[in-house]
């Protein structure tokens, strides 16, 4: 293939007049052999520009990521291009050469492409990448070391969540490997250039990636530590590695460098690799009671061996930031996060001991407090300063956050700490002489709010937060300084949860609180009121009162702050507040709607593809959702906010913003809960054309709204033939495409649901549903859920018609000459009946059985089965019996919340580890150490752990309280449906003992002894229901009247 061809075609892709025809050549030109190796030796070419090389490597990296890998042809369906082996021959012995000496913007890409290759060549048909890579290594000269580590680094992430018999191709590569990054990184390290360092960087990277690995369990991930790869001798080199780079001085020009830049610079990126693989060592790897049993050797001997030195390497990392040396954040979390798992360990625990309380006082008070950076973002950039305040994924990085955490760990599991940590507090907030700054005094709250659970759980600090809240905390509400009437409120959220001794105080609470989000000029403010005032609603009973008469003031402030901040925590606020002042606010019903439609537009119209805004859209959709709960009942208000909300759902069903359909189906589920208008009819249209767009991805997420058309108003949806032609194309699209997943499931459930709410009126297109089904039975069903359904659809259309039923399976019958339908579909059903879960699977089923046992002689024999119809009648009784008692028991269940156990939590010696009661490792662990530490004592001692297999056979047993699809209903499922599986049974059976009492004697012969009683225990409680029946049923046409009250006994007495 020409190169300068292929130059110029690319060169054409980036001129906007002449793109298109350019990407229309390259898509006729992309098949041919040859191409690809072309397009990489093009986008090698130095001599090439730049932005031609970028846009010829992004063509390469789709091709190879789209065609690498073969793939099965669909059917009816062309085959699918993928690249031809002699061309991926070729790219296979060039990618590493071309990773190793590509510029950084080239490299990235062709990255990608190396990971897809990797992906499917390694090691069956490329065993050469690790050859390739060896060679660079080895190779004196530094410009491939870099490319030749990047590539390396795609091979370890490549089994980074591997089972560990799957990463012996991996093991092997790095026996050859490992020793040569470490020799690297040695003769590296007394070089502290730039270049140098990144190199070192990615060495750790290289060796993070190997003893991160994890392999997927059954619930959860096992870390795995290749101890054979890397031996005791081999990791205590590689210890001394890392201390080293954590030593290593930055370089001093590094100071010249703009501080929210300098995390960037290599030096510290270098040490933040360190610190990360320190902390995943000792977190992992480093706790013999917590560790897997395989490690626990390992683990004490890290313990032992690593501990101390480790820890002042890394206390004097805080030792830099407590004298105003420069920590880059990521280092300074991971040295804290270090610090926070030795709390935890008696071993680490005594050396850290002596330290503690100067770590609290001089490193994480200082960064408690509020700092310049926090005022400079609050003075330019409010809305930035609330962001990265509630930014949940800052949490993962903030070393204010790791600072939280070793502050709660080591007053929660060491003695004297939570004591000498308040005693402190209080000094600074007792103070009078202003030996402290208004900063520290936020430092101190910081400090108090943080340990609010703990202080809340000790008697002695709970009888005293009343105090706490009026000396200290209320009246920073009136400060001058912004962040300090903010941290009041955000302090009284900490402690909103406990039961204030005195009313004035909650009543002084709730004003503080209400007039800060109301009155405050700051944003930061407003947003910590409404969440402490979210907080006292959710806590106070007594606030619901007290906030009523501002309900609405506060309602129309929250929505400027939603959509002024955009942030989602406001609008869980709103989330709260309407359900709880429902009548208040349903004069602003339609203003709520329309200032979060509004806002919801805003949002997503500025959206770049953050998570963040992702979040903040689904929490406004999500209060939308709520504000429709609530005014539900009231038709007039659900017609106005029914527009507004429509413009919300459409604008995301027509612009195809596929992560917010489950929200627009829960709405649209909501508008159609009690009535449904002519404008929601026309939704159904457009439900199905994204249906037809998008298949049935979103098939299950529309489901409710589709069971809604159908039961809320079914005169409408039958009056409409389109209406049940689009429910019954979905219904077929999803069955006929052999999805084999749950959407197949739900696909039968709506044709059920169809037969049994519009019995008698769509007889017309039964035949059309029996074929359907029918045609599915035939192909391969994986499970008994979906066969279940299948058969399902089939019984409730005999249920509702039988003679219709088996009129359609005559007809069909001549299609298949050499089978009877009939009889395969009852043997089936008969045989499946086990299969049969939940209340309403197995009412109908029952139902089923009795009207084919009624149906006298227009019935098909039932010789094949009879044996077995009434043993398995007595199989659905039995679950049925199971199915009630378990709705009765969720109907009797209260939401009383446990109160809190204000019990001191125990504190752990210097001796004890603090370790996971319910692992089982653990567990073992203790088990293996007893039993060790009483042969040292000279004890003959056994000690046995009985593991708990969760993969035992009593899970074979579970059965799920109810179906997933139940919920889904009919009128059979009615709480007053008229018609009773029980007494229908009886009824049934009675009939035939009188009409047809030779087959009344062929059912009941087959029965055993235990069967008999079951079956008599079945019509008692036929006639105990009937009762019951009879009873509701006098009482609802106003009989059982009594004039006299009934005497009740004041006591019972047993026996004579």
């Amino acid at each position: 293939m020409d190169t300068r061809k292929l130059i110029d075609i690319l060169r054409a892709t980036i001129d906007p007049n002449q793109r298109a025809q350019a990407e229309e050549q390259l898509s006729q030109i992309h098949k041919i052999i040859g191409f690809a190796p072309t397009l990489l030796q093009v986008v090698m070419m130095n001599d090439v520009a730049i932005p031609l090389r970028q846009a010829g490597v992004v063509y390469l990296k789709n091709l190879i990521t789209s065609g690498w890998q073969e793939k099965e042809p669909e059917e009816n369906e062309p085959l699918a291009f993928s690249i031809h082996e002699q061309d991926q021959a070729m790219i296979r012995d060039s990618i590493v050469d071309a990773i190793s000496q590509a510029p950084d913007i080239i490299r990235v890409q062709l990255c990608v492409c190396l990971k897809t290759i990797i992906k499917h060549d390694f090691p069956t048909r490329w065993t050469q990448v690790v050859d390739k890579i060896h060679i660079y290594l080895q190779n004196p000269e530094p410009n491939g070391w870099m490319g030749a580590l990047l590539c390396l680094y795609q091979l370890i992430k490549n089994y980074e969540y591997q089972l560990a018999e799957k990463r012996v191709p991996l093991i092997e590569a790095m026996n050859l490997l490992l020793p040569m990054l470490y020799n690297l990184i040695v003769t590296l390290q007394p070089d502290q250039s730039a270049e140098s360092v990144l190199i070192q960087k990615q060495i750790l990277k290289c060796f993070y990636g190997l003893i991160k690995g994890a392999e997927c369990a059954r619930y959860y991930l096992e870390y795995i530590l290749p101890l054979d790869l890397i031996t005791k001798e081999v990791f205590t080199k590689w210890m001394e590695v890392l201390r080293k780079v954590m030593e290593q001085p930055v370089p001093e020009h590094t100071l010249q460098v703009d501080e929210d830049e300098r995390l960037e610079l290599p030096w510290w990126k270098c040490k933040k690799w360190a610190v990360h693989t320190l902390y995943r060592l000792f977190e992992r790897y480093g706790s013999p009671v917590n560790t897997r049993k395989e490690y626990v050797q390992f683990a004490e001997w890290y313990l032992t061996t690593f501990t101390g030195g480790i820890l002042d390497v890394l206390l004097r990392v805080l030792d830099q930031y407590r004298n105003k040396i420069y920590v880059s954040p990521r280092v300074l979390q991971q040295t804290i996060s270090y610090i926070d798992q030795c709390v935890s360990h008696s071993h680490s625990w005594k050396i850290l001991k002596p330290n503690m309380f100067e770590i609290i006082k001089d490193v994480l008070f200082p960064l408690m407090s509020y700092s310049e950076a926090d005022e400079e973002l609050w003075n330019t950039d409010p809305h930035e300063y609330i962001r990265i305040k509630f930014d949940i994924f800052e949490d993962f990085v903030s070393p204010i956050i790791a600072a939280q955490t070793l502050l709660i760990s080591c007053c929660k599991k060491r003695k004297e700490m939570l004591e000498r940590t308040m005693q402190l507090c209080m000094q600074v907030l007792t103070s009078q002489n202003g030996e402290y700054s208004p900063r520290q005094r936020d430092g101190a709250l910081h400090m108090v709010g943080t340990l609010s659970d703990l202080l809340i759980k000790k008697k002695f600090y709970k009888d005293e937060i009343d105090s706490l809240l009026s000396q200290y905390v209320f009246p920073e509400y009136s400060n001058p300084l912004g962040y300090m009437r903010a941290r009041a409120c955000w302090v009284l959220h900490c402690f909103a949860t406990v039961r204030f001794k005195s009313e004035p105080l909650l009543v002084e609470a709730v004003r503080l609180t209400v007039s800060a989000l109301l009155n405050d000029t700051d944003l930061p403010v407003k947003v910590e009121a409404a969440i402490a005032l979210q907080t006292l609603l959710g806590s106070q009973e007594k606030v619901h009162k007290l906030l009523e008469p501002q309900v609405k003031a506060v309602t129309t402030e929250l929505l400027k702050v939603i959509r002024e901040t955009e942030n989602d925590n406001i609008a869980s606020v709103l989330q709260k507040i309407v359900p709880l002042y429902t009548e208040q606010l349903m004069p602003m019903a339609y203003e709520i709607t329309e200032h979060l439609a509004t806002t919801f537009r805003k949002v997503i119209e500025t959206d770049s593809g953050t998570d963040e805004k992702a979040i903040t859209a689904m929490g406004l959709l999500n209060t939308m959702e709520t504000v429709l709960n609530v005014m539900e009942d009231n038709p007039e208000i659900m017609a106005q906010l029914e527009k507004t909300v429509l413009t919300v759902v459409g604008h995301i069903l027509q612009n195809n913003v596929i992560e917010y359909y489950e929200e627009a189906m829960t709405l649209l589920c909501n508008l159609t809960a009690k009535q449904i208008s002519e404008d929601m009819w026309k939704v159904l249209e457009l439900l199905y054309q994204v249906f037809e767009k998008d298949s049935f991805d979103y098939f299950t997420d529309m489901m409710p709204v589709l069971h809604n058309y159908i039961t809320v108003d079914t005169n409408a949806f039958v009056s409409n033939e389109n209406h049940i032609l689009a429910m019954f194309n979905m219904a077929k699209a999803v069955l006929n495409s052999d999805s084999e997943d749950e959407s197949e499931i739900y696909a039968a459930k709506l044709l059920e649901v169809m037969v049994l709410q519009c019995n008698g009126k769509i007889d017309n297109c039964l035949p059309s549903f029996v074929e359907l089904v029918l045609n599915r039975l035939t192909r391969t069903v994986k499970t008994s859920e979906l066969r279940t359904m299948l058969l399902q659809v089939l019984i409730a259309i005999l249920y509702c018609n039988p003679v219709l039923l088996f009129t359609i399976l005559d007809k069909l019958q001549q299609a298949v000459p050499n089978a009877s339908i009939t009889q395969h579909f009852i043997k089936q059903w008969i045989h499946d009946t086990d299969c049969f879960m939940g209340l309403h699977d197995r009412k109908l089923c029952v139902l089923g059985i009795c009207t084919l046992l009624e149906m006298g002689p227009c019935r098909p024999p039932l010789s094949a089965v009879l044996p077995r119809i009434l043993p398995s009648c007595l199989v659905l009784f039995d679950g049925l019996k199971r199915a009630y008692e378990l709705r009765a028991e969720a109907d009797e269940q209260t939401d009383d919340e446990d109160e809190v156990d204000d019990q001191d939590e125990e504190v752990l010696s210097s001796d004890e580890d603090d370790i996971d009661d319910m692992n089982n490792e653990y567990l073992e662990n203790l088990s293996r150490m007893a039993v060790k530490n009483a042969a040292q004592q000279g004890v003959n001692m056994t000690a046995n752990f009985e593991d708990y297999d969760s993969d035992s056979d009593d899970e074979d047993d579970y059965e799920p309280d109810e179906t997933a699809i139940e919920c889904y209903t009919t009128p059979l499922d009615d709480r007053d449906c008229p018609v009773d599986e029980y007494v229908k049974f009886k009824a049934a059976l009675s009939g035939i003992s009188t009409t047809e009492p030779e087959l009344y004697h062929a059912l009941t012969q087959v029965l055993d002894e235990e069967q008999q009683k079951q079956l008599s225990a079945v019509l008692v409680l036929a006639d105990q229901r009937k009762a019951q029946q009879d009873s509701k049923r006098i009482e609802q046409s106003g009989g059982y009247s009594f004039t006299v009250p009934a005497q009740v006994p004041t006591k019972f007495k047993f026996g004579s």
